[in-house]
């Protein structure tokens, strides 16, 4: 365990679960209109000390409503306790085990924070002048150091706003690299296991994507790959450790191959927390690779974010960088402009610079031989997890992984009709957060499950006697398991239907 790991380990008993049985499609929580007493408040206003004027002073009378909106009248009392139980109805990670593949959804230390929440960051006006915003310059100049370092990269931005923006900030790099160099390329070859976001960023910058197949053991097909790129290859993007959770042997070749078709590579950082310490991308071949702090470095991941997707680049690379760029001269911190070749601004002022301070503290918080030891735990604890498993669903790849590993569902389904999303929803019942399903799409029914670092072995063990205890049910009651959940507060819901017809509103 790392410095800052959690030693959440949920009761013993799986028959425990922290929601109470009840008949499936109830919910629990009334609404607040349902709880709503007349004459009760909240909270009371002071009385109005500005001159009262009339609504149509105000608005245009197309929106003066004639009557205003009924809304419930609650105390405070019964307003705390209706958001109280709320958030308890919901998974979390701070309550329940969360292994969602490729998310790195682990524990985030409570300490940053407080650190992101002290005044001097939290109330700094981004128009402040740079005299009065030495100490955050200084930090983000920082992190900038502390990033080039962990990535072994030249130089790094921290604009984009998560992981996605990072690719696309990367790819306009590159397009504007071979512009300039007067040899336009609009081509981007991706692996078959890639994120979706890979070919959906590379779309949306204008390039041409070309899917390589992989080869039998899960990994990028040399083959392929060597019939894929040519002299019109701008990028090769690659994920590594790739999404089966397996270390791309032959980087190295990968990388001298586009090399000498004067392409680029580029990493999908998504599975950093596997390589801390341990493998900096710039050190495999990589000219460019983003990286995601909502993932990897201790920022509250889900809920729309805030993220962060740092890109860090080769020299050849540093004249397109997006700017304002931080330097620093005589121990004074200033915003400097970028040259003529860059890409320009892609986020607003210097990007989610409360999520750069998480980082920042996180990374200085461990030190090198911390960070090492977050990816020294995160794999032990996935191929320990992946070994408790090997007798209760088969592997996608029945080799060592690296933070994450893929089982399947592919024999349950077609022996007993169970399916990766029935096994998703009958954990729930069991008090466990579902992995990632049918992802990769590679592989039949999968299961991609990540432990992360944070977890306890106690934790892993009573996750492993879950799936044990739900695949016997997949073959002695498969209804059961098709109609999950049963403990929850709305039974299954058509997800189909919520996606092609979404309600988003009561």
């Amino acid at each position: 365990m790392t410095p800052q790991s959690s030693e959440i380990s949920r009761p013993s008993g799986l028959e425990m679960t922290p929601r109470p049985p009840h008949s499936p499609g109830r919910v629990l929580e009334p609404l607040m209109k349902e709880l709503s007493e007349p004459g009760r408040r909240a909270f009371t206003l002071p009385a109005l000390d500005v001159p009262k004027q009339k609504p149509e002073d105000l608005l245009p009378p197309s929106l003066i409503r004639k009557e205003p909106a009924p809304l419930p009248e609650l105390s405070e009392r019964d307003l705390v306790k209706h958001f109280m139980r709320l958030a308890h109805l919901n998974f979390s990670g701070e309550t329940n085990f969360y292994p969602l593949g490729s998310c790195t959804m682990k524990y985030n230390p409570k300490v940053n924070e407080e650190i992101a929440g002290l005044p001097g960051f939290s109330k700094l006006h981004p128009y402040a002048s740079e005299e009065a915003s030495q100490g955050i310059l200084q930090l983000l100049f920082e992190s900038e150091r502390l990033f080039r370092e962990i990535l072994g990269m030249d130089a790094v931005t921290l604009q984009p706003a998560a992981g996605a923006q990072g690719e696309l900030t990367a790819l306009l790099m590159a397009a504007a690299f071979h512009e300039a160099k007067g040899k336009p390329r609009r081509k981007v070859v991706v692996p078959d296991s890639a994120h979706g976001t890979n070919p959906a960023s590379a779309a949306i910058a204008g390039f041409e994507v070309v899917e390589v197949k992989s080869n039998s053991r899960g990994r990028v097909s040399l083959s392929a790959l060597a019939e894929a790129v040519d002299d019109q290859v701008a990028l090769f993007m690659m994920t590594n450790p790739n999404t089966l959770g397996l270390f791309e042997e032959e980087v190295l070749e990968v990388a001298a191959l586009v090399h000498e078709k004067g392409g680029l590579m580029y990493l999908d950082g998504a599975n950093m927390n596997a390589l801390l310490g341990l493998l900096r991308p710039g050190d495999m071949g990589f000219d460019m690779v983003h990286v995601n702090i909502h993932k990897t470095f201790s920022i509250p991941h889900g809920s729309g974010g805030p993220g962060g997707g740092p890109v860090g680049i080769k020299a050849a690379l540093k004249p397109f960088l997006p700017g304002p760029i931080v330097i620093e001269k005589e121990g004074v911190y200033r915003l400097e402009s970028p040259g003529p070749l860059s890409i320009g601004r892609v986020r607003s002022f210097t990007g989610n610079v409360g999520a750069t301070v998480r980082a920042y503290a996180y990374i200085r918080s461990l030190g090198a031989e911390g960070l090492r030891r977050v990816s020294e735990g995160a794999i032990l604890n996935a191929n320990y997890l992946k070994a408790l498993l090997r007798d209760v669903l088969p592997m996608a790849v029945d080799e060592h992984c690296m933070h994450e590993f893929i089982a399947t569902a592919k024999d349950l389904k077609a022996r007993h009709g169970i399916k990766a999303m029935d096994i998703a929803k009958r954990l729930l019942d069991y008090g466990f957060y579902a992995p990632t399903i049918c992802f990769p799409l590679i592989v039949e029914e999968a299961l991609m499950v990540e432990p992360s670092e944070t977890e306890s072995r106690q934790t892993l063990e009573q996750f492993a006697e879950a799936l044990k205890r739900i695949t016997q049910e997949a073959r002695e009651i498969p209804s059961k398991v098709q109609m999950a959940p049963h403990r929850m507060p709305v039974a299954r819901l058509d997800e189909v239907q919520a996606a092609r017809e979404p309600n988003l509103r009561w």
